[in-house]
């Protein structure tokens, strides 16, 4: 792994990582659907306009439109939005931990579903990382976490779990930032049916809503996405996925910086258990 490839995987963790905290300032003031969608239209046509001006065409191949169409829906619909619900009545640290079981998700499908290879140190990493994330979520129910936000929170990573098996051929073949925008449309599309739906419109104007606002949209939503295709184009999904090891570290830690919130000795324990759980997964897929 080169150099540029090692700064593109922290960058994503990083970005990744601080959507949970920035989503929980949104949600404190404004409906969680409606500023998903908003952000999504945003972002997706500015990703749109950007590739359009360098010169990439929307004039995709059948595989990447299909792709891209499960992408939007499982990833940035169902993933996204239910983590927003969600974080209305849990804590964003939480989330983000179990945001971050996706890649050993995602192993134990490949090893059960699809039949791939995993030497023994695979299937270890796979039973101490789900160990891992019920050893958090036991102590947070314990400690009166909001079962049905959990419950969303699970639902949400299944749907993500789903994309990214689905999106693997999304990014070849060119137009990655086209595909990008494409995607967070068909988001934006989703998530304003179940907005007017579900939800009205009221808002508390503050100077924290509209940075996270400007910084979610931007940073988390549009930079992280490109960088996670452009990483897997250079280094292979399978290289790739190693970074998501450093995604629970990250997460809670942005999260008691900026939200102030607390964590027990179960949550590290649970943490530093599910990053040497991913980490082993990764380690075994790895090509000798």
């Amino acid at each position: 792994m080169d150099i540029r490839a090692l700064g593109m995987g922290l960058a994503f963790a990083l970005m990744w990582s601080s959507a949970f905290t920035s989503a929980r300032f949104i949600v404190a003031d404004a409906p969680p659907l409606t500023a998903l969608a908003i952000r999504f239209l945003i972002a997706g046509l500015l990703g749109v306009a950007i590739a359009r001006a360098m010169g990439q065409s929307w004039r995709l191949t059948r595989a990447q439109w299909r792709a891209t169409v499960l992408f939007g829906i499982c990833q940035n619909a169902l993933y996204l939005g239910l983590n927003f619900v969600a974080m209305q009545t849990i804590e964003a640290s939480l989330a983000a931990i179990i945001a971050s079981s996706m890649p050993l998700m995602v192993g134990a499908a490949g090893w059960l579903i699809y039949g791939e290879r995993l030497p023994a140190l695979g299937i270890a990493g796979l039973v101490a990382g789900f160990a891992g994330v019920a050893v958090i979520m036991a102590s947070r129910i314990e400690g009166g976490a909001d079962t049905y936000g959990l419950a969303l929170c699970l639902l949400g990573v299944l749907a993500l779990t789903f994309a990214t098996l689905a999106v693997r051929g999304a990014s070849s073949g060119g137009n990655v930032l086209m595909i990008v925008g494409l995607q967070m449309l068909v988001g934006s599309a989703v998530l304003s049916v179940a907005a007017l739906s579900l939800e009205t419109w009221e808002v508390t104007w503050s100077g924290s809503l509209i940075a996270a606002f400007i910084y979610t949209t931007l940073v988390p939503g549009l930079a992280a996405t490109l960088t996670w295709f452009l990483l897997v184009r250079r280094i292979g999904t399978v290289r790739a996925a190693t970074f998501h090891f450093l995604n629970p570290f990250l997460g809670v830690l942005i999260a008691a910086l900026f939200l102030g919130e607390a964590l027990g000795p179960m949550d590290i324990a649970g943490v530093l258990i599910i990053a040497a759980g991913i980490l082993a997964v990764q380690l075994a897929k790895q090509p000798r």
